[in-house]
């Protein structure tokens, strides 16, 4: 067969067929199979992920240095309260005077003095300290911290009340010990 006795050419002179989209030009939603699917760009989903992993991450870390902070104050002066009322019910009444009264309160109230009025109490060692509220704060690097409380003993109870201050070491400013009314 000769190329100028086409069959299927006859009759349709100036006809040119129409040419379908190669499979590369048409869009696929899945892509064609055997052919990697689209990369679909995922920057702004990465930015919004990021940035709410971002405050996520400073929360977490503000709370963190917040509970340190707080904590490690609170925790201090409860050890110091703790401390200092432990020798006081021991009956070491003259080294708690030492190292726990700041010089100011030593000035205005004595050694003696202070021996004196806890043996009054008349605490033993059935008696168990207990912090009802526990406030603490810093004001221009000062810490300051307030115990209260009371200590139970068998038949009694007294009241107790201490303020503590301090830059580096906290010391009592200020002292309440009476029976409970």
């Amino acid at each position: 067969m000769s190329s100028s006795q086409d069959p299927y050419q006859q009759g349709r002179t100036g006809y040119t067929p129409q040419q379908l989209p190669s499979p590369a030009e048409q869009p696929a939603p899945f892509g064609l199979p055997g052919e990697p699917p689209r990369q679909r760009n995922r920057r702004k989903l990465w930015i919004i992920l990021g940035s709410i992993g971002g405050v996520l991450l400073l929360v977490i870390l503000g709370v963190v240095i917040l509970v340190n902070v707080v904590g490690s104050a609170t925790n201090q002066a409860r050890v110091l309260a703790d401390d200092f009322t432990r020798k006081v019910i021991a009956g070491d009444t003259s080294r708690a005077y030492d190292e726990y009264l700041d010089p100011a309160l030593q000035k205005q109230l004595s050694k003696e003095a202070f021996i004196s009025g806890v043996k009054s109490l008349e605490m033993d060692s059935s008696c168990q300290p207990a912090y009802n509220d526990l406030k603490v704060s810093t004001e221009n690097g000062v810490k300051s911290a307030e115990v209260v409380g009371q200590i139970s003993c068998t038949g009694k109870k007294v009241d107790l009340a201490y303020r503590f201050e301090g830059k580096d070491r906290l010391l009592m400013t200020n002292i309440k010990l009476r029976p409970a009314a």
